[in-house]
């Protein structure tokens, strides 16, 4: 199956997708595409603008995961806004929802936190984040426990070891704590894989008794 993974970071929802798949990793941040590369060296990693990749090469494709960036819709955005500049949301979020739903033909989800604000498209709950799909998800994505990080000073050691990822390889611009942060969970990431190519064998055994 032929897989795009949009803003791709370190692959946290990639990470138990294995091999058998054509995937291809769209990030903006070399030093991360870097490090992409390196734990999956059998993608093929574009260092570019993820959004407008989508929308040239959207046809090309059978399943697509994209995860805009989450800062400027997080709840976060809320409890500083006293000490900090703000900012509108991101809209590129709904712009790919929307564009998803009416000319991709293949499955497709959108990840993203749950946002300061009431979603201006419904989502799918599962734990901290919703998720827009074309498909139903289990009630449950992941079983795994996320570490509570208001108790630990070393918050990139905690996660590096949820993620199974030493985060310190990087050395880059960002902050280490959010690339940490963002990354999704691999088990939520293999479950909705999983889920959205059931359903894709199903249509095409279905359409193979057609003929």
């Amino acid at each position: 199956m032929k897989i795009l993974n949009l803003y791709a970071c370190l692959g946290g929802n990639r990470y138990k997708w294995g091999d058998e798949h054509d995937i291809t990793a769209v990030e903006l941040d070399a030093e991360i595409a870097k490090l992409y590369q390196e734990r999956f060296p059998n993608d093929t990693v574009i260092v570019g603008d993820a959004h407008q990749y989508l929308l040239d090469n959207y046809k090309d494709y059978d399943f697509i995961w994209s995860s805009p960036p989450c800062p400027t819709h997080s709840c976060f955005q809320v409890s500083m806004k006293n000490v900090r500049k703000m900012k509108y949301p991101d809209m590129k979020l709904y712009q790919e929802i929307i564009f998803l739903k009416h000319f991709f033909d293949g499955k497709y989800c959108v990840e993203n936190v749950i946002p300061y604000y009431e979603p201006l498209i419904p989502a799918k709950k599962r734990g901290r984040h919703l998720y827009w799909t074309n498909f139903n998800l289990p009630s449950i994505v992941s079983t795994r426990k996320n570490p509570d990080l208001s108790r630990t000073k070393n918050i990139v050691k905690v996660l590096s070891e949820f993620h199974d990822y030493d985060f310190t390889k990087y050395n880059g611009k960002q902050s280490k704590r959010k690339i940490a942060r963002n990354l999704v969970d691999y088990e939520a990431g293999q479950t909705i894989l999983d889920t959205a190519m059931g359903i894709i064998q199903k249509q095409d055994i279905k359409q193979r008794e057609l003929f």
